[in-house]
């Protein structure tokens, strides 16, 4: 598997937008695969979550989601290695507070770069989601200017 990511990672390096999300079950070997990859390539893994929360947490809430998007910029400047970005743990994205679309951040990142992230949801008839329709963090897009790797 590790050997289709890889030349996945190459063939979208001419693409306008170069994301590639790898989506699957809990538990089904995503964040591994994504170390594998970062091993292979030597590019750091961006684990957003604690990167951009340290940060976040010493900004009034209220001001948070103003903030949020050029931290992660310089994050993913600094973490960024030959071209790729490696993201993962990304659920902090879609907290409500940040007023962020958490795909639509990820797609502006891959513009400049080929991005691999480990998406949090599944994948669905075409359409990726996050939470279950309800929860109050429920994100439903569209796969359109991004490859979806399932994993099984």
């Amino acid at each position: 598997m590790i050997d289709l990511l890889d030349r996945i990672v190459d063939d979208i390096a001419s693409l306008n937008s170069k994301l590639v999300l790898l989506v699957g079950q809990s538990r089904s070997g995503k964040t591994d695969l994504l170390a594998q990859l970062s091993e292979r390539r030597n590019v750091s893994v961006l684990h957003v979550g604690a990167a951009l929360g340290r940060p976040l947490l010493a900004v009034p809430s209220t001001q948070r989601h103003l903030l949020a998007p050029d931290l992660l910029k310089q994050l993913a400047d600094e973490a960024a290695s030959h071209g790729l970005l490696l993201l993962d743990n990304i659920e902090l994205l879609f907290d409500g507070a940040l007023r962020l679309s958490p795909l639509d951040l990820l797609r502006q990142h891959a513009h400049a770069r080929r991005v691999v992230a480990v998406w949090p949801g599944e994948l669905r008839d075409g359409r990726l989601f996050y939470a279950s329709t309800g929860h109050p963090e429920h994100q439903d897009y569209g796969v359109e200017g991004l490859v979806p790797f399932k994993i099984q």
